[in-house]
């Protein structure tokens, strides 16, 4: 028995653009996201998914709901799934967090498992949220393939603690907004990653691959 699952990273954001910490801030996909959405939903149009999860903020949700649309499912929103809490680093970039907060942003990408960021979360706090989360989702649909919208933070979480890496480390696993990300789990500690930041869909709208 087998779960498959489908993780998206939500698409662009005005803030995305801009480079600013987005956190829990709920910030909207902009037109470019949407458009970016709009092709991975044709890229996913012809997989069989049984169910859909999402983070409850607006970015994931829509995000959700476009791929989801020709399949005809609704979106399950989990909290859980939400992207790492920034604290009063939402709305920032790197360089002015550098200028305000220069030892906490140094300690952050120190060991960012056990550092708080001000107002917000560990990189642990996320993980232990996440990984709890999907555990879950697995163990509710055996045999089924899922699609989870997140973030980019929390994915990086999921796939590296499946992959047994030290999440400190999690900065080296890059992901596009409106990625694509296939993990399949005979059991939670058999996890495989078949494919990784893909966005074929992205570059190629006129060659729809599965990757599958």
């Amino acid at each position: 028995m087998s779960c498959r699952i489908f993780f998206v990273r939500h698409g662009e954001t005005a803030w995305n653009a801009l480079m600013k910490l987005q956190g829990h801030a709920d910030v909207s996909l902009s037109d470019r996201g949407r458009e970016q959405v709009e092709l991975l939903a044709r890229r996913l149009a012809g997989e069989k998914i049984h169910c859909f999860y999402s983070s409850d903020l607006s970015r994931a949700c829509e995000t959700a709901e476009i791929i989801a649309k020709p399949h005809r499912l609704n979106i399950k929103t989990v909290p859980a799934l939400r992207e790492i809490n920034f604290g009063v680093w939402e709305g920032l970039t790197i360089q002015e967090i550098k200028e305000v907060f220069a030892d906490e942003i140094k300690m952050w990408w120190a060991n960012p498992l056990s550092t708080r960021i001000p107002g917000g979360e560990t990189l642990n706090d996320v993980a232990e949220r996440s990984v709890g989360a999907v555990k879950k989702i697995i163990g509710d649909h055996s045999d089924e393939n899922i699609v989870i919208v997140s973030h980019g933070g929390t994915i990086r979480s999921i796939i590296g603690s499946v992959l047994g890496m030290n999440l400190n480390e999690y900065w080296r696993l890059h992901l596009d907004n409106a990625c694509l990300n296939l993990v399949d789990f005979p059991h939670w500690d058999r996890g495989i990653l078949k494919l990784f930041n893909d966005c074929t869909h992205l570059s190629y709208p006129n060659h729809i691959l599965t990757g599958t």
